[in-house]
C-alpha cells in the first residue's frame, strides 16, 4: 500500500486508516508511544532489530500523518521527544479492539 492512499479521498476509510500505519513498526510505535513521550533511543532500546533509520523514517511518517508530536529541547546534546498527538490517541483507541481481536486468534490458534 502506497503513503499516496492514505490521503487519496476515493478509498475506503479502512483502506485510508491502514495506509497510516503500514509497515512493520508503526503500529509498535504508536503503542509504545501510547504509555507517554519517549526518546528516540528509548523506542530502538524497546523495539531490538529497529533500524535508527527506519525509526527517524517511520515517526516522520507519523508526525506527517498527525499522530505524533516531536519536541526538541534546546540542549546540548539536543534532546528529541515524541509523544501521540490527540489524533493518534484517538487512533489507538480506535485500534483497541482490534488488538484484542489479534490476541483472541492467537489463543485459538495456540489452543487448536
Amino acid at each position: 500500500m502506497t503513503r499516496k492512499r492514505a490521503k487519496d479521498p476515493n478509498v475506503c476509510g479502512v483502506t485510508a486508516a491502514i495506509a497510516v500505519i503500514d509497515g512493520k513498526w508503526k503500529t509498535s510505535l504508536l503503542w509504545l508511544l501510547e504509555s507517554g513521550p519517549h526518546r528516540p533511543a528509548a523506542l530502538r532500546r524497546l523495539l531490538p532489530g529497529l533500524s535508527e533509520k527506519v525509526l527517524t523514517q517511520a515517526l516522520r511518517e507519523m508526525e506527517e500523518d498527525g499522530l505524533v508530536h516531536r519536541e526538541v529541547h534546546d540542549v546540548l546534546p539536543p534532546k528529541t521527544v515524541y509523544s501521540l498527538t490527540p489524533f493518534g490517541l484517538e487512533l489507538a483507541e480506535a485500534l483497541a479492539p482490534l488488538s484484542d481481536w489479534g490476541h483472541r486468534r492467537l489463543d485459538r490458534m495456540t489452543a487448536s
